[in-house]
């Protein structure tokens, strides 16, 4: 899959999150290269358009503690269950050096598994994460 049919396929599923969930389950996301050298933002989307970058690495920080315990294949997924505020909540790698970093700026995971809805509306999310895992990002 290339940049352009991963955005395709991002923004509708988050959406169909959001209409199940009847709000925002993540109201931000980040697509993001990584590489042993360096890593790179190739989209971002959410409210701190301006401010996201310079905060970027204090965010990862549970969600880094969480992938180095996991060492995810493409189209797994992983949850941070208590990233509070600006913190990333969840991410899906989507292809070799490629992932997806969800968040919800003011809600934790814990808070947003509270509403009933959230089974239904984590079903977008693991469907997402399967087209990468048979359609990697390159």
């Amino acid at each position: 899959m290339n940049l352009a049919d991963a955005r395709t396929a991002i923004i509708p599923a988050l959406g169909r999150m959001n209409a199940l969930y009847n709000k925002p389950v993540f109201d931000e996301w980040v697509l993001v290269k990584v590489t042993a050298e360096q890593g790179a933002i190739l989209a971002y989307s959410g409210p701190r358009a301006e401010t996201y970058q310079r905060k970027f690495k204090d965010d990862m920080v549970p969600l880094r503690a969480e992938l180095e315990q996991q060492h995810l294949a493409v189209g797994d997924f992983a949850f941070v269950h208590d990233a509070a505020g600006t913190g990333f909540d969840a991410c899906i790698r989507l292809g070799p050096a490629s992932y997806l970093f969800c968040n919800h700026t003011t809600k934790s995971m814990a808070d947003i598994r509270q509403d009933p809805l959230w089974r239904e509306a984590q079903k977008p999310f693991a469907q997402l994460s399967e087209l990468f895992r048979n359609d990697p990002l390159e």
